[in-house]
């Protein structure tokens, strides 16, 4: 059955003021961790017959304070919401962090809670929000006192190897290459999705024609070498062996991700492709020439398709 959910980018938006439990945070890549927390506080919610919410933030708060740059995330926004929906929430505001919002006080955000959401308990690890992050764990207590609503503290300690879960980790893992991890942390594959655009199409005269993806440059893309995968054409699923760096056998500059889709046939230009990384196979590297690459694409294929069939 699916989901029914609301999805808002502005606070203000919220049409209807329904007694509410909130959860406050970033929720990058929606991992276990997020999960955990977030099933707790449905359940609540639903058991005390009050609506679910979450409220997430974008542009990442890091990428205004400390003016971070180059590729952050580990979803898109739209999948952000989409996998907050899946876990059962009614509401979910992705709301704008810019300057107003960081000089914005905590006990006037809060006051916005409270109108828009009827507020009755919020949601979090040890955060904190408001200028100068002012609105922490103590002062929302006391706030909550005074104003009728309460703080749940729910510190996410979902272990994976021995090692907490967090966002940070799954940045790390996909800068190394190591989308196993990622993939266990996040409870799903790790997936890039984008308009399948034309580029040089060298992969057609060795016998791999790819799909060029464009794909969001702040998200954070595995690091550079070739992987299996699995490639969606709309409900269809291939097996893909996916090149992920800037091609240095023909000189290219620019990150690329190219997918060759095992057993495809027929025009993919201008389709969306969602591309699911299962398997780190090798590093990127730089052959002699092209017969040399294409006798390792061939040795990748067959590797990635024993692996995947």
């Amino acid at each position: 059955m699916t989901q029914t959910f609301i999805h808002v980018e502005h606070l203000t938006e919220v049409a209807v003021q329904i007694p509410t439990y909130l959860a406050l945070g970033s929720f990058d890549g929606v991992h276990k961790g997020h999960q955990a927390v977030l099933q707790q506080m449905v359940a609540a919610a639903r058991a005390a017959g009050m609506r679910s919410a979450v409220l997430t933030f974008f542009p990442h708060p890091t990428r205004v304070l400390r003016g971070q740059e180059g590729p952050y995330y580990i979803t898109t926004l739209p999948d952000r919401a989409r996998l907050l929906a899946e876990q059962g929430v009614d509401l979910i505001i992705t709301h704008p962090f810019n300057e107003e919002v960081r000089q914005t006080r905590a006990a006037d955000f809060v006051d916005q809670l409270i109108r828009y959401l009827d507020m009755r308990q919020i949601w979090g690890g040890d955060f904190a929000f408001g200028y100068k992050r002012e609105g922490d764990v103590p002062f929302l207590r006391r706030l909550g006192a005074e104003r009728g609503f309460s703080v749940e503290l729910v510190e996410s300690m979902v272990m994976v190897a021995g090692e907490r879960v967090s966002s940070s980790r799954i940045r790390r893992c996909l800068g190394e290459g190591n989308v196993e991890d990622v993939n266990a942390c996040l409870g799903r594959p790790f997936h890039v999705s984008g308009e399948v655009v034309y580029g040089d199409q060298r992969g057609r005269t060795i016998g791999f024609p790819t799909a060029n993806l464009a794909v969001w440059d702040e998200l954070v893309l595995p690091e550079n070498g070739v992987y299996g995968t699995y490639a969606w054409v709309g409900d269809r699923r291939y097996i893909a062996a996916t090149n992920v760096g800037v091609r240095p056998t023909v000189n290219g500059r620019n990150v690329t991700v190219e997918a060759y889709l095992l057993d495809f046939t027929g025009d993919l230009y201008g389709q969306n492709l969602r591309v699911e990384f299962m398997h780190h196979i090798r590093p990127e590297k730089k052959f002699s020439g092209l017969p040399e690459l294409t006798a390792q694409i061939q040795a990748d294929v067959n590797t990635i398709r024993a692996l995947l069939s």
